[in-house]
């Protein structure tokens, strides 16, 4: 079997051709139930956020598996596969693993490092485990797919910088006021920057938070959407004695606030500190309120570079997180050679009790005077007798299953002890088929047959 992802992202498709594959949460578990009637399907997750909709699966082979999920695609989207195929990527087996782990860890995000893709990928397990579509594969891969996102976070620090302009306008205040718990904030302007700052400061324990904006509407809506105080531009800027920070991004083409209007400000607050943050384009605020006293002034320039450092230290801790994929790759990969020796050892294990059992009856038969206290005696000492012999064969198979000869190490195993018939193979030592496989596979939640390998070169799907 083997470990299939299909999807496409902010990289590969633009939000025009995104927009079309996006699962309704309502709709995800028919999603899903379609999901496993496609060919091949055993297990499925569909992780789906505005900048991704990927499609993981367990396929039984992998032959046109390529073809199969973007026929479900088309059927499920009523959108052909000419308009959306140049926008897909398929990774399988290695591949597929480690790119979830990324996908997981946030690497493989427009904000690297970002926590947010951690709870969706845990949603969207948690969502296909409900619906009972995952087996042990998925059940395996997914839960430490999400305990290395969350070791990843809490072992580095890539979500500690700030990334965007918004927060780190933020960040910078924290530099000067330690904490904004009790501040006052006045934002210039209510525009998408201007509502991510609020969101921001709120977050960091800001008091109050007043929006101006030269339309006192749109200054009412974002207000509201905070419990702040709504003004117009005109009407703040007379109590800017009142506030100890501005952030400033209106897209007007003058200044908003001149220095003289700063210094007029700062005569009632005398060794108060304000904080000034303009990111706007043309600047806000006039350069000269810089030198005013007690007046700390950053423009957007001063926060890029902030960003960029930030950046930078993010994918220094990136670089730490691969390494620990690598090591979650490495685990999954093991886990999934010893997967085979479990149904082998059970076969084995349910030969030796039965040819014990029949020993044991043709036994007592044989003996019939024997009283209880003394059968039960021989059973004990007879099936310590098996469990010993048992015993060097499967801690020797279970060693070399994990090798590099693992799949051959298990079908001589297999040969040694003629367990053809426990595992369920033909008369000529065939494995059932595919049909039979799929059935037998959901059924028992993923030990049905040792497959005949475990990794197939990683690579783009034909078909």
């Amino acid at each position: 079997m083997h470990i299939v992802v299909v999807g496409l992202n902010y990289r590969t498709a633009p939000v025009e051709v995104r927009e079309q594959f996006a699962f309704a949460e309502k709709d995800l578990p028919a999603a899903l139930h379609q999901l496993m009637q496609t060919k091949s399907v055993l297990e499925g997750v569909v992780v789906a956020t505005c900048n991704r909709t990927e499609i993981y699966v367990v396929v039984d082979r992998l032959h046109m598996c390529g073809y199969f999920i973007r026929s479900y695609m088309e059927q499920w989207f009523g959108v052909k596969s000419d308009v959306f195929a140049q926008h897909m990527y398929i990774y399988e087996d290695e591949q597929a693993i480690a790119h979830l782990f990324r996908v997981t860890c946030g690497l493989d995000s427009m904000v690297i490092g970002e926590t947010q893709i951690l709870g969706q990928v845990r949603s969207a397990f948690l969502t296909a485990q409900t619906e009972g579509v995952t087996g042990t594969w998925f059940n395996r891969l997914f839960k430490q797919a999400v305990t290395l996102g969350k070791r990843a976070h809490s072992e580095t620090s890539i979500g500690e910088s700030a990334v965007s302009v918004s927060y780190a306008a933020v960040e910078l205040g924290k530099r000067i006021f330690g904490m904004f718990t009790g501040k006052r904030v006045l934002i210039l302007g209510a525009g998408k920057m201007s509502e991510l700052t609020v969101k921001h400061l709120y977050s960091s324990g800001a008091a109050e938070v007043i929006v101006a904006n030269r339309t006192l509407a749109r200054a009412i809506e974002l207000a509201g959407k905070f419990s702040g105080r709504p003004s117009t531009i005109e009407q703040a800027l007379q109590h800017l004695d009142e506030v100890d920070i501005v952030i400033s991004s209106t897209g007007a083409d003058g200044y908003v606030l001149t220095a003289g209007q700063v210094a007029e400000g700062m005569k009632s607050r005398p060794s108060r500190p304000l904080f000034m943050i303009d990111i706007a384009v043309p600047r806000d605020i006039d350069p000269e309120a810089a030198g005013v006293p007690d007046v700390f002034l950053y423009d957007i320039d001063d926060l890029e570079g902030i960003v960029e450092t930030n950046l930078e230290m993010r994918r220094i801790e990136a670089a730490k997180i691969e390494v620990m994929i690598e090591e979650a790759l490495e685990d999954f990969q093991l886990w999934l050679k010893t997967l085979g020796v479990r149904p082998v050892i059970r076969a084995l294990q349910d030969k030796s009790n039965g040819i014990y059992e029949d020993t044991m009856d043709s036994l007592f038969n044989k003996l019939p005077e024997l009283d209880e206290h003394q059968r039960k005696v021989i059973r004990r000492l007879t099936k310590s007798i098996v469990n010993q012999m048992m015993h060097d064969p499967i801690n020797v198979i279970k060693e070399l299953s994990g090798g590099k000869q693992g799949t051959e190490a298990l079908e001589y195993f297999t040969q040694i002890f003629a367990l053809q018939e426990q595992l369920g193979s033909g008369p000529d030592g065939e494995s059932p088929a595919p049909s039979e496989r799929k059935e037998a596979e959901r059924s028992s939640g993923g030990d049905f047959t040792l497959p005949k390998s475990v990794f197939a070169p990683a690579g783009l799907l034909g078909g």
